[in-house]
């Protein structure tokens, strides 16, 4: 869907929104976000309410009315019927998703600057989708992370608080105790409600700004670099298990697509990099975690480097430079180019 179509179906002035009131989820706060970076509902009033004739008065609605019709402009997800996913996603949406998949790219376009219909705006809407939205979507519709069938015995080792995106509006949710209840009408409950919703909104809305922010600058712009260094890996060594940056970079999720379309060849076993830009940085060495979201290492590095800094580390590597291996061998360091390369050729020997 392109902005040109959202904008023509937005014939009146300062679209109202409507959701529904009452405890309020990151979904529907995010949908309303969402809508409010397009020009067209920019400056869109939003009523909060479960009143069918109040909703009808509304331009747009999502999260409630129990009906999903975009030429309608209704976005609700609680029916019975509902299935509809992302596309190529198994997650059945919310109203951010919903909002999302046919907004987010007009929104992308706007936000970045780039041409709605290139092949980087589809990247990032696939992207922020699966890193963001995506668990937005499952929370409101009680779909676990893990899978129940896979995780018999599965235990925490400590306790997290339950902090997550949705926890976090979730305690916007504040309610007034029994003695300012009674000393504040029902409109004035209503609109303490809608304050806090507000807020909610500008808060989950801010979180997807950065996330957009950061794919659009820093990840998207990676994937040529990555690429173009897994192509050259083997100058460092011929199995082509040690990758080397000139600057740091987020790699990982590049890495592991590339080594998915080549699935011939050996993994990648550590990354190097420079800790800055300025003449004389100090290296890192970063064993390549097992999958995105792993704490466990491919091949940590040896167990007798471990703990170690500076001239302790060199004997036991028998080479000078280094700086110091983490305890849990995930990463390293040394205080140049050459001296982390031989770390990492060191490495794969042991």
């Amino acid at each position: 869907m392109t902005s040109g179509s959202v904008f023509k179906r937005l014939k009146t002035s300062e679209p109202l929104i409507g959701t529904h009131n009452g405890q309020f989820h990151a979904d529907e706060a995010l949908a309303v976000y969402l809508l409010r970076l397009l020009p067209a509902y920019s400056s869109s009033s939003l009523i909060r309410t479960r009143d069918p004739a109040r909703l009808k008065q509304c331009h747009t609605v999502v999260d409630v009315g129990g009906d999903y019709s975009p030429p309608d402009n209704r976005y609700d997800h609680h029916q019975r019927t509902f299935d509809t996913t992302f596309p190529s996603r198994p997650t059945k949406l919310s109203s951010a998703g919903l909002v999302y998949m046919h907004f987010g790219k007009p929104i992308i376009a706007l936000q970045t600057g780039l041409d709605e219909e290139s092949e980087q705006v589809d990247i990032l809407w696939r992207k922020l989708y699966t890193d963001f939205v995506e668990a937005l979507d499952a929370h409101d519709n009680g779909i676990s992370v893990y899978d129940p069938k896979d995780t018999q015995g599965l235990q925490k080792r400590f306790y997290d608080g339950g902090i997550s995106l949705g926890s976090l509006i979730g305690d916007l949710n504040a309610w007034p105790d029994e003695e300012e209840r009674g000393e504040l009408s029902a409109a004035q409950v209503q609109e303490a409600e809608d304050n806090r919703f507000l807020e909610a909104s500008t808060l989950i809305g801010s979180v997807f700004q950065r996330k957009l922010k950061y794919y659009h600058r820093n990840w998207l712009p990676a994937r040529t670099e990555v690429r173009a260094n897994y192509a050259v890996r083997v100058r460092h060594d011929r199995e082509g298990r040690i990758m080397v940056f000139e600057r740091g970079v987020p790699w990982q999720d590049h890495l592991y697509m590339l080594e998915a379309e080549d699935l011939k060849q050996q993994q990648v076993l550590y990354v190097l990099y420079p800790e800055g830009q300025h003449e004389g940085s100090k290296w890192r060495i970063q064993a390549v975690p097992i999958t995105k979201d792993s704490f466990e290492s491919r091949k940590p590095l040896p167990e007798a480097w471990r703990g170690l800094r500076d001239e302790a580390l060199d004997k036991v590597m028998g080479f000078e430079g280094g700086v110091f291996v983490h305890a849990s061998g995930f990463i390293g360091g040394n205080k140049s180019r050459h001296g982390a390369i031989n770390m990492a050729k060191k490495a794969l020997e042991l």
